[in-house]
């Protein structure tokens, strides 16, 4: 008994021990953690008292209401970060609202000759600034950087030459993925011919909002540079896009007609003996072009060589109907194309496709005036050609020269074949429908005998009136074209027809037709081929696989 006494005693003394010392680490506590003696007197006389089970409930109070304080005081200090965060951001975003408009409104007083000048400036581009970044929403913003071409030195008043500053830009921007580089609207460019190299960091775009003039004066483009105007080459996951205009400023280069042009040439040294594209692809992989507007272009507008996965979207492509050899859009050695919702008027081809093009799609689009969409010229000089593939759908032509048009030379190589064209609406049309293997650009070219093999063509639903003919199919006397199908042609004389023959011309082509026909004399254009025609055809193909 007597050492269960001792225990307890000693235990109330422990205990007793214990709770001083915890009092001891409350002492000079209170509710915000400040100093106070008079609390930690007033814990010691509990204890000293023998207010136990008073003392005991005090404490437990004190250090719940302490934990309660504690989150109240962290959610408010949370609260206050928030709301300054917010406030410095919407700062931000209006002060660079502000600098950017002060911005472009000094380069709009500086092209109309107002503002003052800094001294000592020159025309050489400024160094490559650092790219804006446009205003951000939210607590995250995302940066696309813009490289601006004014931000480089470029003045935009259409005389001053601007190639230096398109340069510097280029270059800046072709570093950074994701890049902008911005031909800003109410502004013109005037540009050299140059070449926009490549590869750049993925997802570059060239964003045309104003007007780029290309050099009006012949004689001003170096020799060197007669090719094209505006190059882009090796580019990869690219687009062009805008609501601005590129411009060839061509005039100049048509006033010399075929003839003329070669007299001068002669007497001439400054008279160049080519003319140049606007905007050509080289190269390249994954580009897009969409929206922009493209004009009097010296020769083609635009064109695609040696590139892949090509996609051309809601474009206009316009030059007067006697400009020469002004194609619209241009394909040579380059697949998987779509070309689509566009309008093209101009002297030639709306659509020319060449050798080495296979896997392209052309549909909802606007031609006229023109020379229609076309295959060829194929087998130049005993070239080999080789085309295939080709799907024309849901086009509108306009008084054009020609329709759907596959043209070859003679004595070529080859083969173009798997090509279709369907729901072409013809209006006033010279000759919707056409196969031609004597093609000639000259009065006169030397009868050959071997030709670019034609196999497997569909025209389908081709409605509307033509002007002079409604069918030219001009088969090569060796190698006849072969499975060339007529399914639903219906084709009346316009008001403009001038005409006498109203069957148009058919030889040596082999197929089928299948009515409505429109003349029915077409129902005889095809003859039913064999297997000894087919063969003969084929023999040809082994060149293009």
């Amino acid at each position: 008994m007597a050492d269960n006494v001792a225990a307890e005693e000693s235990g109330s003394e422990n205990y007793a021990l214990w709770s001083r010392s915890f009092s001891i680490r409350l002492v000079g506590r209170n509710k915000l953690g400040f100093v106070d003696e008079k609390l930690g007197s007033y814990l010691e006389c509990l204890l000293a008292g023998g207010r136990e089970e008073e003392r005991k409930h005090y404490i437990f109070q004190m250090k719940k209401n302490y934990r309660h304080f504690s989150l109240v005081f962290l959610f408010v200090l949370l609260l206050i970060f928030a709301t300054a965060f917010s406030i410095i951001s919407v700062d931000a975003r209006k002060h660079h609202t502000k600098k950017s408009k002060i911005h472009h409104k000094h380069r709009k007083q500086q092209r109309n000759g107002g503002g003052n000048k800094a001294p000592n400036c020159s025309n050489s581009p400024s160094p490559a600034p650092t790219p804006t970044p446009t205003p951000s929403h939210g607590f995250y913003p995302t940066q696309s950087p813009i490289f601006d071409i004014l931000s480089f030195g470029a003045k935009g008043d259409g005389v001053t030459d601007d190639t230096k500053a398109l340069e510097a830009a280029w270059e800046a921007a072709c570093k950074v993925q994701g890049a902008t580089l911005e031909i800003p609207s109410e502004f013109q460019f005037l540009i050299n011919p140059i070449t926009l190299q490549g590869p750049c960091m993925p997802n570059f775009v060239f964003q045309v909002d104003g007007i780029v003039l290309a050099p009006p004066k012949v004689g001003s483009w170096p020799k060197s540079s007669l090719f094209q105007w505006l190059n882009f080459k090796w580019m990869h996951n690219f687009t062009i896009q805008g609501t601005g205009t590129l411009d060839g400023q061509g005039y100049n280069w048509w006033k010399l007609s075929q003839i003329d042009y070669f007299q001068v040439m002669k007497k001439s040294k400054s008279i160049p003996d080519m003319k140049p594209t606007v905007l050509r692809f080289y190269g390249s992989y994954n580009v897009t072009v969409r929206d922009i507007k493209i004009k009097n272009s010296p020769q083609c507008h635009l064109k695609f060589d040696n590139s892949k996965r090509i996609k051309v979207n809601n474009i206009t492509i316009s030059a007067p109907e006697s400009s020469p050899n002004t194609d619209g859009i241009h394909l040579q050695n380059t697949q998987d194309v779509e070309i689509n919702h566009s309008n093209i008027g101009t002297g030639d081809d709306c659509i020319s496709i060449q050798t080495g093009c296979s896997n392209i799609h052309v549909h909802h689009m606007n031609c006229g005036p023109g020379h229609g969409i076309s295959l060829g010229g194929l087998g130049k000089d005993k070239s080999v050609a080789c085309v295939s593939d080709i799907i024309v759908e849901n086009v509108n032509l306009q008084s054009t020269m020609y329709g759907a048009r596959i043209k070859t030379w003679q004595g070529g190589l080859g083969s173009v074949k798997n090509i279709s064209f369907s729901n072409i609406q013809v209006s006033d049309v010279k000759v919707p429908i056409m196969i031609d293997q004597y093609y000639c650009d000259k009065r006169m070219c030397k009868n050959q005998t071997g030709a670019v093999a034609i196999s497997n063509v569909k025209f389908n639903q081709i409605i509307g009136t033509y002007s002079a003919k409604p069918i030219h199919l001009a088969c090569s006397n060796s190698i006849p074209c072969t499975d060339v199908d007529l399914i639903d042609i219906q084709l009346k004389p316009s008001t403009n027809y001038r005409g006498i023959n109203q069957l148009g011309l058919c030889w040596n082509s082999y197929g089928k037709s299948q009515a409505p026909l429109l003349p029915s004399s077409m129902d005889y254009c095809v003859r039913r081929g064999s297997g000894f025609v087919r063969g003969i055809s084929r023999s040809h193909e082994h060149v293009c696989l």
